[in-house]
């Protein structure tokens, strides 16, 4: 199966046709208010069924986790990781920024991403995804999350965390 890996300051390793894991956070932990929230998840399903196929997506006050897999361009290339996760971040900060009228780095530059190798990880990441608000004291279930996307509804696997 083809796979690119290249190297920032952290290794990255892209597998085609899997769905990845990828963890985003603010610049130096900054804690988004709700309405940069909103935008933020705005620019996460802006290439769905373009660039790739999202599964899952949280915004937590200071990182985003995100579960997609790589869709393959007019040039049957898979889009990189980069290509996907750059427009995000990119069009996000440009929105940030122009609300509270300055310019300034929004988020790292590098993202932490794994590959999910079977369905049982991508189950065990959804219901990750879907707990973390509510394991943060942010909700007090996943559905009265605002800035929670997932592509279908969710039930775990026997054995699965279970979201509560």
């Amino acid at each position: 199966m083809p796979k690119s890996f290249y190297r920032r300051n952290l290794p990255h390793l892209q597998r085609d046709y899997k769905p990845h894991f990828l963890t985003f956070c603010t610049y130096q932990r900054w804690t988004l208010p709700d309405w940069a929230r909103t935008i933020v998840l705005n620019s996460c399903t802006h290439n769905n069924q373009i660039r790739f196929d999202l599964h899952a997506v949280v915004v937590m006050p200071d990182h985003v986790h995100i579960i997609f897999t790589p869709l393959v361009d007019q040039h049957t290339e898979v889009f990189s990781l980069a290509k996907i996760t750059q427009p995000i971040k990119a069009i996000s900060a440009h929105e940030i920024n122009a609300r509270l009228g300055r310019h300034g780095q929004i988020w790292q530059e590098e993202s932490f991403d794994r590959v999910l190798r079977s369905s049982e990880k991508l189950d065990e990441k959804v219901a990750y995804i879907l707990n973390n608000p509510v394991r943060k004291g942010l909700a007090n279930t996943p559905e009265e999350y605002r800035w929670l996307w997932l592509a279908t509804p969710f039930t775990p696997q026997v054995g699965q965390p279970q979201a509560t």
